[in-house]
């Protein structure tokens, strides 16, 4: 599931189907690839569970599925915790000085003669 949304086009195509079903063609329309290309974003992103595909006719809609949405979520929020607390060591063991005894980081430092710094 990943790594279907690893691609920052099929990104941009659930960012778009969104809100609503659309059809393949009015997706491949907001993008500078072959229809084909779409096309094959969409069966990635369709066998990973995200999309779901409807056919009126010859025409192939496509609208999210909250199922698939729900899992990726699920998955991201148990990472998550971790996540935070693994950055929150980096940033400790990275910290050049203790920001409390520095005082205002904003505020510049007042030395004799007006000079600031």
């Amino acid at each position: 599931m990943l790594g279907a949304i690893a691609e920052p086009n099929r990104r941009a195509i659930l960012r778009l189907v969104g809100p609503g079903e659309m059809s393949a063609g009015e997706i491949a329309g907001h993008f500078a690839v072959t229809r084909p290309a779409v096309s094959q974003h969409l069966s990635v992103l369709k066998g990973a569970g995200l999309l779901v595909e409807r056919r009126v006719g010859t025409r192939r809609l496509y609208r999210l599925q909250p199922e698939g949405l729900a899992a990726l979520r699920g998955f991201l929020d148990e990472l998550w915790p971790n996540a935070l607390e693994r950055f929150k060591a980096v940033a400790e063991a990275t910290a050049p000085l203790d920001v409390a005894s520095q005082g205002s980081p904003s505020a510049p430092t007042r030395h004799p003669r007006g000079r600031s710094g």
